[in-house]
């Protein structure tokens, strides 16, 4: 690839990421980390972006503030998402208590636990993923409690009522749904009080499952919502890079990967 043309992928990725990091870069372009940082002194030079520790980043930051609406996120990565939302069901044993954190991929595992005999108990402060599973309950399989609070753009109720809720809860397994995820920042939301919320959540449950499609790794939201080894599991799809593998199979207590394209390896995988 000539240097125009990695400048220019450079570039695009953080626009989607928000940051862009040296050690990915020289994997995916298959260069060496001093070719990527020549890359990145040209874009810098040229205004197009921000050095930072170890990477680059967009000029005026690039930690991610804003937050798409529900309904603009559902349609991204929907068989990434379907397929993630499969396995963590598998995890989900009769009679326990879970909690479900806002998201459209958690609110997927939610649509499949609402047709499922498990008669569970799951407590949630998302909108969306009450309104698929009230119907279990209404029907004797199970129950729902939804925590009150101030509702965000992704329908996640935060706040002072419901943080007050979650602190009285034990569960044995929590689903989270993250905005990004980062070697460095850990899992992380561009909503401070759902950042508050969610954090109420990872304190309430024995056992943290992260729900995230490979397009989250590299993304930092303005706040931390948990320490990458404080995921007893992230279950991500065969998109996700492998540096990214690396750094998950590591920190967390286990990576599962689902396939969504059967003919693709870890290393054609992106970085």
């Amino acid at each position: 690839m000539l240097a125009a043309a990695r400048q220019s992928a450079i570039v695009a990725r953080a626009r989607e990421r928000g940051t862009v990091r040296v050690t990915e870069l020289a994997a995916q372009f298959a260069v060496s980390e001093m070719t990527v940082r020549r890359d990145i002194d040209v874009l810098v030079t040229g205004g197009l972006l921000e050095r930072v520790h170890g990477g680059a980043t967009l000029p005026g930051g690039g930690l991610r503030t804003d937050e798409p609406g529900f309904e603009t996120k559902i349609v991204r990565e929907e068989l990434e998402k379907l397929a993630i939302a499969r396995e963590a069901a598998s995890l989900v044993q009769p009679g326990s208590a879970i909690g479900i954190s806002a998201g459209t991929t958690t609110w997927r595992l939610a649509s499949i636990l609402a047709n499922a005999p498990l008669d569970c108990t799951v407590v949630t402060n998302s909108v969306q993923v009450a309104s698929v599973l009230f119907p279990m309950a209404s029907s004797g399989r199970g129950h729902v409690i939804l925590t009150g609070g101030e509702r965000t753009p992704s329908d996640a109720l935060v706040g002072p009522i419901a943080i007050s809720a979650l602190r009285q809860l034990h569960l044995d397994y929590l689903f989270l749904g993250v905005h990004g995820m980062d070697e460095h920042e850990g899992f992380t939301t561009p909503n401070l009080l759902e950042a508050e919320a969610d954090r109420a959540l990872v304190a309430a449950a024995r056992r943290v499952v992260v729900l995230a499609d490979h397009t989250k790794w590299g993304t930092v939201g303005m706040s931390t919502i948990a320490e990458l080894d404080e995921a007893a599991v992230v279950i991500s799809d065969d998109g996700l890079g492998g540096h990214a593998r690396e750094i998950l199979s590591t920190r967390a207590g286990e990576l599962r990967i689902v396939t969504i394209h059967e003919n693709r390896t870890p290393s054609e995988a992106p970085s």
